[in-house]
């Protein structure tokens, strides 16, 4: 985990430049640890029954943050694990919330 993800075990208890841990198995950086991203998905429950990608509510209170971060041990670094916040609240970024978010942009085609 130390190579792919900043967490509390490494991070020197601060965010670090995008790139600077190597990729993720799908080529992919900074997927997981230090900041959390904010996901489009409301919380609410997962189906009972197995879905792939499942599309999640369509409004509620609380937004989904997803891949821990740099204030988090590692065991919160991973895309499977939750978290929830409301977008309305004013975080204080210096005060260590470690949060974020990625932007993506589909290819044209």
């Amino acid at each position: 985990m130390g190579q792919v993800a900043w967490h509390s075990g490494n991070s020197d208890r601060s965010t670090h430049p995008v790139t600077s841990k190597a990729a993720n198995e799908l080529g992919l950086y900074d997927r997981s640890g230090n900041v959390w991203e904010w996901c489009w998905d409301w919380l609410g429950d997962y189906p009972e029954r197995a879905e792939s990608d499942p599309a999640g509510l369509s409004s509620g209170t609380f937004r989904i943050l997803r891949g821990g971060c740099w204030n988090n041990s590692s065991g919160y670094a991973r895309s499977a694990f939750r978290f929830s916040a409301s977008p309305w609240y004013s975080y204080d970024m210096t005060s260590g919330s470690g949060l974020g978010f990625r932007l993506v942009r589909a290819p044209v085609r």
